[in-house]
Formats: structure tokens, C-alpha cells, sequence
């Protein structure tokens, strides 16, 4: 049985780009989280500002379409370049700015410019797992492609 290659719908390009926003928000989130509870355990609280953390998600999935919509989704680019960079650089000071207006660390403005070399940091080791991932799907693709030539491109199922 063949199947007929079929191009993607808008639907499912807009679609797969929600889910890629999504992704980013989550693992946006859990390091800017990380990062707040590391300050807030080292001021001896074990508690964490709930209008805080929301704060963080909202602009985790603001900063996601920006960075989908806006900023050529840089940092799951092919490279880490000049233009990468300053991305980099732009997204670090806005989510710095913002925890610095919202007090998510007491408006000390050393401890706001630590968080903005953390997502600094922390949009590298992003850009490498998503270069990593990448890899990693060509890998497959190329091993699916070696497989289809090998059996003729013919997908029979064994009973």
C-alpha cells in the first residue's frame, strides 16, 4: 500500500508552532523557577510568590511568540552567530528587566544582573539541546530513507 506524500496544511504549520511555543515556555519557565527558588531558599524562605510565578509564565509564552514570530526562532537556528547573539542578548535583558519592575528578586539589582547572565546561559544550552535534537532527527531520517531504499519503499507489516 502507497501513500500519497501530502504538503502540510497551514493548520498544521500553525499548529506545530504552538507546540514549539509551548515547549519553550516550559523550559523557559522551569529555569527562570529554578533560578527564583535558588534566591529564594538562599533568603531563607521556602516559599514562593504565586503572583510572582505567573508573572513568569505569562512572559515565558509572550517571549515564545516573539521569538517564533519576531526573532526567527534563533534559538533553535542552525548556528549561534552575531545576530543569534544579540537575540540572545535582547531576550536576557527584557526577562532581567521585567524581574527587576516585578521584584521576583527583591529589586536587588545585582541578583538581576546574575539572572540575566543565567538566561544568557540558559538560551546557549537551549540553542545546543535543539542543535542536538536536530542531529539527532537527521540521523533517523537518513537511517528511514536507507530503510525505504532497502525494502523498495514498500512498508509490509509481518504477521
Amino acid at each position: 500500500m502507497h501513500k500519497k506524500k501530502r504538503k502540510v496544511s497551514l493548520w498544521e504549520r500553525h499548529l506545530s508552532a504552538e507546540i514549539g511555543i509551548e515547549f519553550k515556555a516550559c523550559l523557559y519557565f522551569y529555569c527562570i523557577l529554578f533560578f527564583y527558588s535558588l534566591y529564594r531558599i538562599a533568603n531563607g524562605s521556602f516559599e514562593a510568590g504565586i503572583v510572582h510565578m505567573a508573572e513568569m509564565i505569562a512572559l515565558t509564552y509572550v517571549m515564545g511568540y516573539v521569538q517564533v514570530y519576531l526573532l526567527s526562532n534563533f534559538d533553535e537556528g542552525e548556528h549561534l552567530k552575531g545576530k543569534e547573539v544579540c537575540y540572545i542578548t535582547i531576550c536576557s535583558l527584557i526577562y532581567a528587566g521585567i524581574s527587576y519592575l516585578g521584584s521576583w528578586f527583591d529589586k536587588t539589582l545585582a541578583v538581576s544582573i546574575g539572572f540575566l547572565f543565567y538566561m544568557m546561559f540558559a538560551y546557549v544550552c537551549a540553542f545546543e539541546v535543539y542543535k542536538i535534537k536536530r542531529n539527532i532527527d537527521e540521523r533517523l531520517n537518513d537511517d528511514l530513507k536507507a530503510f525505504q531504499e532497502r525494502t523498495g519503499g514498500k512498508n509490509e507489516e509481518s504477521n
